[in-house]
């Protein structure tokens, strides 16, 4: 009773597993017959698996005419023609087999391999010829397999040369020339064709490595525009709202001033964010400058607003106006400061910000040894990827200084404003 229980569970779990066979078939056949209503190919996105060695395995039947007259005892020493025939199959199926594989095809066994194959198929060739002599378009068939590069050339044409004087010597002159024909051919083809396979997949691979690198770089972009952008907004808002808290008992006017501050950022900041999802926002310094005076004036923090030099391009100043509202945004919410300076420096080469303040410099969020934070590591990476710098820590003098710098122009600017928010 056991084991027809056994067996009925047995046989109920192969039905299951049929059904769920079917079901994915129709499922895949649904989704190719999609595919092509959209004007797609699936076949082309999905190639299927990679050629292996088993695909020149039927190549071997060239070599039925000398296993023929083995069989038949047309053959002089059968013994030797035997060894000689089996020694050269395996050494077929070990060249082949391996030229697939670009590490294991370079290999020197797999040179080696191949050299004794045309010393072998030579030797069965003058020994026997007559249908030993198909030997040689199977000896270029491993040959194109293996050598792929500028050597392939000459060495297809070498081979089918040596293939055709030793069919001549041997036999006669009148089938050298389609001996050397079928070598050259079975060569050059044979190395197109895996050559194409192997570049076509190589750049299927490429591609879908390169779509993956953009999703994770529109990622990494997203992430860091959030993180600027609600970090700031949100540090504006609570610190307009305690001076709006504060100065309502005395100075209604004062206070209704804040609140209409507050819905002022607020709404800005509903604009940038669906600029920063779409990727079409690029920070302007001059507003940054002034969204951070007046930050830090509602947070009782006096503002120091020093700009001078030559205009700056707009790729520079959308770096540093985020480096100015990363920097602000840390002064607000950690600094405890009562005077925040802010220096740019623009000469015809390099750009220069400087953040500092006289807060006390070793906040929990901003640690004494290298740079911390989200905000200030992404910023770190978008201004070495345009070929600046940003330091930032304690101050001799006391407080905490952010200092970035970047060249006036450089083409790996555009590599940097991708990670960042763009302008339409």
């Amino acid at each position: 009773m056991t084991l027809m229980r056994g067996m009925q569970c047995h046989i109920q779990a192969l039905r299951a597993e049929r059904r769920q066979w079917r079901d994915d078939l129709e499922r895949f056949r649904a989704a190719q017959r999609a595919a092509r209503k959209q004007g797609k190919n699936p076949d082309l996105d999905h190639p299927g698996p990679p050629p292996t060695g088993f695909s020149l395995l039927p190549w071997l039947l060239m070599g039925m005419g000398a296993f023929s007259n083995l069989l038949q005892g047309e053959t002089p020493n059968p013994l030797i023609g035997g060894l000689g025939l089996l020694a050269f199959n395996s050494l077929y199926v070990y060249v082949t087999f391996r030229s697939f594989d670009r590490t294991k095809r370079e290999a020197v066994s797999t040179r080696v391999a191949l050299l004794l194959m045309a010393l072998l198929t030579t030797g069965l060739a003058v020994g026997y010829g007559g249908s030993w002599l198909m030997f040689f378009p199977l000896l270029g068939l491993a040959t194109g397999a293996t050598l792929r590069g500028p050597w392939l050339g000459r060495t297809g044409i070498l081979l089918a040369v040596y293939a055709a004087a030793v069919s001549g010597i041997r036999d006669n002159w009148g089938d050298a020339t389609n001996i050397g024909y079928a070598t050259f051919l079975s060569s050059m083809v044979t190395a197109a064709i895996l050559g194409l396979s192997e570049a076509v997949r190589e750049l299927r691979a490429a591609r879908e490595e390169l779509a993956r690198r953009a999703v994770e770089k529109e990622r990494l972009r997203f992430s860091r525009d959030l993180h600027d952008l609600l970090g700031h907004t949100l540090s504006v808002i609570v610190v307009k709202s305690e001076a709006a808290r504060r100065l309502a008992p005395r100075d209604m006017d004062a206070a209704l001033g804040q609140i209409t501050d507050i819905e002022s950022v607020g709404r800005q900041a509903l604009t940038e964010i669906r600029e920063a999802v779409t990727g079409y926002r690029e920070g302007s310094l001059a507003t940054e400058l002034t969204r951070a005076r007046s930050a830090l004036s509602a947070a009782s923090v006096e503002p120091v607003v020093r700009q001078s030099g030559i205009p700056l391009e707009p790729q520079t100043e959308a770096l540093l106006g985020w480096v100015v509202r990363e920097a602000v945004t840390n002064v607000v919410r950690h600094s405890d400061a009562g005077r925040c300076e802010i220096t740019v420096e623009s000469g015809t080469e390099q750009a220069r910000l400087t953040v500092t303040d006289n807060g006390s410099g070793t906040p929990v969020s901003r640690p004494q040894q290298g740079i911390g934070g989200t905000g200030l590591k992404g910023l770190t990476e978008r201004l070495a990827a345009a070929g600046g710098s940003l330091t930032a820590g304690p101050s001799p003098r006391g407080g905490f200084t952010v200092t970035a710098e970047l060249p006036v122009e450089s083409a790996r600017f555009a590599d940097a404003v991708a990670t960042a928010p763009r302008a339409s």
